[in-house]
């Protein structure tokens, strides 16, 4: 679990499509709520759709980057935000908010519970890829309406991660978050549990 890193420096040979399955298959054991399974996976393959990510990705880093001043600028634009660049392996990840599957059990009262549970499931597969040795990072910097409609995508699906996936370029990254080492943040202590 201290491996589960986001990875953004990837080497870009193949993963081989029984790591993949493996990978894939860790979304059949993931909890969801009411059995809903509301996750759908999209696979970034064509040059076309992965160079409309990467527009899609600079447009909104351009736009991040006008929110810092001064040497927290400087910092960010120095900063490796994506490995949309390397990843052999790309995959988009949406929400089916509208799935009929799971009869709104548990979502009538909270529907985020959706979203919730591919969250849930990509961090099962995560887990799943550092123990097949792959690394993985999550793209955030992204404008999520214009991520679905660069793929043509329904209306219903909300984009909840865009996940890279390859062989670290080196395996001493995941020793420690990048973003810890170049001083953009420090991990805060576990806070306190609280009792009521």
């Amino acid at each position: 679990m201290r491996l589960r890193r986001d990875m953004r420096r990837f080497r870009t040979d193949p993963v081989p499509a029984a790591v993949l399955e493996r990978c894939l298959e860790s979304l059949d054991t993931a909890p969801s709520v009411g059995l809903s399974q509301p996750w759908r996976l999209v696979d970034v393959a064509s040059p076309a759709a992965r160079q409309t990510m990467r527009d899609i990705f600079r447009k909104a880093n351009r736009a991040a980057l006008a929110g810092y001043d001064g040497d927290r600028a400087r910092l960010y634009a120095g900063l490796k935000l994506s490995g949309m660049d390397r990843a052999p392996v790309q995959w988009a990840v949406f929400c089916d908010t509208a799935t009929p599957q799971g009869c709104g059990l548990g979502a009538q009262t909270m529907p985020e519970m959706h979203r919730y549970s591919v969250a849930c499931a990509v961090m099962q597969m995560w887990l799943t890829a550092r123990a097949e040795g792959l690394g993985m990072g999550w793209v955030s910097i992204l404008d999520p309406g214009a991520v679905r409609r660069g793929l043509d995508l329904p209306a219903t699906w909300r984009l909840v991660a865009y996940l890279c996936l390859g062989w670290p370029e080196d395996a001493e990254d995941a020793a420690q978050p990048e973003l810890e080492r170049l001083g953009w943040e420090h991990r805060r202590p576990r806070p306190t549990l609280m009792t009521r």
